[in-house]
Formats: C-alpha cells, structure tokens, sequence
C-alpha cells in the first residue's frame, strides 16, 4: 500500500488551490466529490457505536463517504459494481474491445461533457450493427457493458470506452450462435462513421464550419477508420475482465501506488507508456496534479457503466441462456457484501471482534445534526 495518498494531498493542499487559482472553471459536482473525500471517516460526521459487554469498551465506526473519487470507498463501490455485472453476464467467451477517439475530437467531449453520451451510443452500435448484418433474418443481439475511462495513463484526457462484448448472440429464431471471429478492422469504419455523425448532428451550429474541415481531414487521414482494439484476450476468466474495466469506476484515475514522491509541493507519480510498456516517472506541482485527477471526476448522475443489447433487456430466449452466476452462487456472494464479512475477507480481520477477545454488538448510530467541514466552496471573488 503506498505511503502517500490522495486524501492527503487534498487534505493539504485544497483550500490553498482555490484561493490562489479564483479563475479555475471548477465544476461544482468537483466541489462536492472534493469535500466527502477529505471529510470520509471523521467521527464528526456520524458514526455506528458497538459495545463490548465483557470489558465495557465502546469502538466508534464513522461513516464513510461512498464518494466516486475516494480511493477506501472507490474499492467498494468498484467490487459492488463488479457482482452487479457479474450477475448479467451470460456462461460464454467475451471479447474486450477498446474504442479511442484521435486527439483532435478530444477537446469537444471536454467542453461539453454532455457529448460523451455519443462515445457509449456509436461504440454499442457499432458492435450491434456487425452482429445484425451477420444475418439479418436472426437479427443476432449480443450481451454488451461499457464503461467509459476518460483518462489516458498519463492522466491526461483521452476518453475512450471499454467494451466487454459476449462472443455471441441471441436471435430470432436460435437462442444462442458462437461468434469467435470479431472482425475489429471492419469495426474501425463503423466507429468512425458513427461517432463524426453524432458529432455532426449534436454539436453547435457555431462550430460546425470549424468541424466539417476538421471532418474531411479526419476522413483522408485515418482512412483505415479510428483506432478499435478487439483482439482475443488471454484472459483467465470472465471476472478478471470484468473487474479491469470497472477498476476506476468508483475512484480516482489514478492507483495511489503510482505516487512514488510527495513532499507537500511537489507530486512524483509514473506510468508506463502504450507504445513500449516503458516506465515513465513523472515529478510535477501539487496544483497541477490536483487539475489533473479533478478533471476525470464524472459529472453528477452521469452513468460511467451502461449495458446494451441482452444486458440491457430480456430478450425472448433470455430463460434459455446460461449465466455466470447460479442464483445460490448470487444470494452467497450477496452476504459476503455485508460489512463485516467484507472487511474479514478483504483486510483479515473481523472488525466486530473486541481486543478482549469477544465479540461487541450494535449499539447505536450517531448521526449529529450540525458539524464543521473543511473549506471547500469558492471563494468570494
């Protein structure tokens, strides 16, 4: 577990970041995800009381946040996510495909993150259009979950979808064919042509000129479509892949491991490159690596996970299709998401069990009804 945290380098840091930048277009969904990340587990804001009744010893348990860019509640909300998914996904093979946008479409979906609704709506139709013209009579519907990362290893912003696609498909008539084969190239034409259509049709009269040029050079210049990775996996199982894609989720865009350095002005993190896996250390300001983790925080009620074709509905042959998980397999691992259960199998301990020795019970909640936080609203400029 590395040493330094995001918590505490906004703990630090992040009144001093508003007051000297009073100019920053901070979001105010950043305002509010910000302040239940500094403010997870103080005692101030409420907590669950449990009583030892052998040593009369009281041990308080404060809430959490349950924030989307706190790191102790993104793990949870990461591995609900994961058996939420899990309890879709049908018994077969599924094909990881990756979907990126060049860099010079990059800068509208920051803009107006609104657009990003048109990254999710080109990739599922992509795939759910090659599988209908496989064979128009079946109209063969595959189960599909993507999740959308907004962010590149470096940390800058590169939005991009993962795509856990099953290798098959229901249709009309028979409940369920193989498709082993995904023809990724021939996905790269359908990506491109579906995602510069939406744009056209979703961007503002005021730049669309500016766009139509910039349309035509994308045309001549990637003229073997935009870039779709969907080459077979060498993936162990279903789970492996399924808790990749969610893994941030529910947390901030970066893994607290790759913080190497923090001295309180400057942040040291790496990452390794695409193109040839190179490590890549990274030393910059605390301000800057505050803008950088900040811009990936989605805006509020915005679904980073999304399901279509026979994950999104029930399809006529749905009763016939084999999922991962039985229904004892589900009501199992739905009492292993209890808290206690939870923290015992994750950290090893029962956090129930006294230093006694026995075992404490619920006593009562603690929810105050005015307590102080730390300083995280603008500025009066």
């Amino acid at each position: 577990m590395s040493k330094y945290t995001i918590k505490q380098i906004l703990v630090d840091n992040w009144d001093r970041f508003i007051l000297e930048n009073p100019n920053l277009n901070i979001r105010p969904i950043v305002f509010e995800e910000v302040k239940r990340t500094i403010n997870c587990g103080n005692p101030d804001l409420g907590y669950a009381l449990y009583y030892c009744e052998h040593c009369n010893k009281f041990v308080h348990v404060p809430f959490r946040c349950k924030s989307r860019f706190c790191n102790t509640c993104g793990v949870k909300y990461a591995q609900d996510r994961a058996f939420n998914i899990s309890k879709k996904i049908i018994r077969c093979k599924h094909r990881h495909i990756v979907f990126t946008i060049p860099k010079q479409l990059r800068i509208y979906f920051l803009e107006d993150r609104n657009l990003l609704n048109g990254l999710f709506e080109a990739a599922s139709e992509t795939v759910l259009s090659w599988f209908r013209d496989m064979n128009k009579s079946q109209n063969f519907t595959p189960g599909i979950m993507c999740t959308l990362h907004t962010f590149g290893r470096d940390l800058k912003w590169n939005p991009h979808i993962h795509m856990l696609c099953s290798e098959g498909g229901a249709g009309n008539s028979e409940i369920f064919r193989k498709v082993p084969h995904i023809a990724f190239k021939a996905l790269r034409f359908r990506w491109q042509k579906l995602l510069l259509s939406y744009l056209s049709e979703n961007l503002p009269i005021s730049k669309l000129a500016s766009f139509k040029k910039l349309k035509n050079y994308l045309y001549s210049n990637f003229n073997n479509g935009f870039y779709v990775y969907a080459k077979p996996d060498n993936i162990s199982s279903i789970k492996i892949a399924v808790d990749y894609v969610v893994r941030y989720t529910g947390r901030p865009a970066m893994a607290q491991s790759r913080i190497l350095n923090y001295d309180g002005e400057y942040v040291t993190f790496y990452y390794e490159q695409h193109e040839d896996n190179k490590r890549v250390e990274e030393t910059v300001h605390v301000f800057d690596f505050i803008k950088k983790i900040i811009i990936h925080i989605p805006d509020k009620h915005f679904k980073v996970v999304r399901y279509y074709g026979l994950y999104a509905k029930n399809h006529k042959h749905s009763s016939k299709i084999f999922k991962m998980l039985s229904q004892t397999q589900i009501e199992i691992r739905q009492q292993l998401r209890k808290w206690r259960l939870s923290i015992e199998l994750s950290f090893g301990y029962d956090p129930t069990k006294c230093s006694c020795g026995n075992f404490m019970t619920f006593f009562k909640l603690v929810i105050p009804k005015k307590y102080s936080i730390a300083t995280t609203s603008p500025p009066v400029v």
